[in-house]
């Protein structure tokens, strides 16, 4: 298995973890206020004290198994942009890495935040309350809560793609849209929108750049 083909196959993966992520989101979480600034400690609390297991669940895959994906397409990615555009490919890499680390380590902060709050809450309910918010706090800060970091990456990507036109016309607009929307999470009023628009349009640019790189396309 050459590298753009597992690239190709890390792309798919973190595509899944997104589309996982909103499955779990709208069905079970969306009541909680998760996707949202309105979101509901204690009835998280509650909820993590009844189905602690979900909630790990759903934070290994969305932010540890998408980071160790994406750790992967980051690689992947910088071995084909090098090749036209040396320069352009190292800023990449450089940012690409950079949030791989960011969401890896929010997703530790997050299951940290889960465990402790279920041990806490039988005990301590306004306790196990005021930790769970503390740690989701920093996870957000970390990323969670914002794309600016993955808005970065997927533009340069994207940019690079269109100077060296070897990720294919689609890949390159969606990337632009992509990474206009994990930009505008910067801005509080329009940051819910602008999450919503980077992780939809972010399932169909992860597609998108898994089938240049396991097909070997570039003016596609």
């Amino acid at each position: 298995m050459t590298l753009q083909t597992l690239g190709g196959l890390a792309a798919f993966t973190c595509a899944a973890t997104y589309l996982f992520g909103f499955t779990l989101l709208v069905t079970l979480l969306a009541p909680l206020g998760f996707g949202s600034s309105d979101i509901d400690a204690h009835a998280v609390v509650g909820f993590i004290e009844a189905n602690p297991a979900i909630l790990i669940l759903w934070n290994t895959v969305i932010y540890i198994l998408n980071a160790l994906a994406l750790a992967v397409l980051v690689v992947a990615i910088h071995a084909r942009l090098r090749l036209k555009t040396p320069g352009w490919a190292a800023v990449t890499r450089a940012f690409g890495l950079i949030w791989a680390t960011l969401v890896i380590g929010a997703g530790m902060i997050a299951n940290v935040a889960v465990e402790q709050a279920a041990r806490l809450a039988p005990v301590d309910l306004d306790r196990a309350v005021m930790l769970w918010e503390t740690l989701h706090a920093v996870e957000l800060g970390l990323g969670g809560g914002n794309e600016i970091a993955g808005g970065v990456w997927i533009g340069c990507v994207s940019i690079a793609g269109l100077i060296a036109r070897s990720l294919g016309k689609v890949t390159v607009v969606v990337g632009l849209l992509t990474g206009s929307g994990g930009l505008l999470t910067l801005f509080p009023a329009i940051g819910d929108i602008a999450g919503a628009v980077f992780g939809l349009s972010g399932i169909a640019w992860f597609i998108a750049v898994g089938l240049a790189l396991a097909l070997r396309r570039g003016d596609a």
